[in-house]
């Protein structure tokens, strides 16, 4: 089936399976995310989210089926590190920052250049696009706190300063992992935003639990059940199927 939802999709997955001990965590799973894509994945405990995400990163190898990134990259044959490389980030739930650097420090290590000491030591620093760094932190709400330490930041502002730090390496696709867990009303507000304001530059990809959140995001929702996709399409039509309903959202 590599066909015209091959070519427009950043994001392919055709067919895919994995089993761990007998049972299938993604069965037959069948999903294409378009360019500039904003997606939401919800569904319930053991629906496959985590393992989803897995398989596209390269931590876990699908027992069969087709993952191609970009229309031409075949993602079964890369390991995790090749497709960081290619333009795929991850964040995951609990975010991880440089706590004892500053705002600014953390986006700096993070931007595609050299990652060895010598050049972080002796200058790589003075070569980074400062303008680009500044950028991401207006994106990211962090503008004014640039020199603060990343460790006294908010949970939720460290949540956005993680995205920054992906954001800064020019990734095509995010995944982004219940990014608003332990957030204020008001964080989840402006994660939602956030969110919404990136997409289309890059596609994101957002698996999350919190339906008032996931609405927010005004995007095409996925719902998976059993490692496959049971519903699909918006956030009132997926609410509303009677199957959601039964497994996921309750009545």
């Amino acid at each position: 089936m590599m066909n015209e939802s091959l070519t427009e999709s950043i994001l392919y997955l055709d067919a895919v399976s994995v089993s761990f001990d007998g049972f299938k965590a993604l069965n037959d799973l069948s999903l294409y995310v378009g360019r500039g894509e904003l997606r939401a994945i919800i569904g319930p405990n053991g629906a496959g989210k985590t393992t989803m995400m897995d398989v596209i990163t390269g931590k876990t190898r699908p027992d069969t089926g087709d993952i191609v990134f970009d229309g031409k990259v075949d993602l079964t044959t890369q390991d995790e590190a090749s497709i960081a490389l290619i333009g795929i980030g991850r964040k995951f739930q609990k975010p991880t920052v440089f706590e004892g650097q500053t705002v600014e420090d953390n986006l700096l290590l993070a931007v595609e250049g050299p990652r060895s000491a010598f050049s972080s030591l002796f200058g790589w620093r003075s070569c980074v696009t400062v303008s680009d760094v500044l950028d991401v932190l207006q994106i990211v709400r962090l503008g004014d706190l640039k020199s603060r330490r990343a460790g006294s930041l908010s949970h939720g502002q460290k949540q956005w300063l993680e995205i920054g730090m992906l954001l800064a390496q020019n990734p095509k696709l995010l995944l982004v992992d219940e990014p608003v867990a332990g957030m204020t009303d008001s964080e989840t507000e402006e994660t939602a935003r956030l969110l919404t304001s990136i997409a289309g530059d890059h596609a994101v990809v957002v698996v999350e639990h919190d339906m008032s959140f996931v609405r927010a995001l005004n995007c095409k929702v996925t719902c998976l059940h059993e490692g496959s996709v049971l519903a699909e399409g918006s956030i009132d039509a997926v609410s509303a199927n009677e199957r959601v309903i039964d497994v996921y959202l309750g009545r």
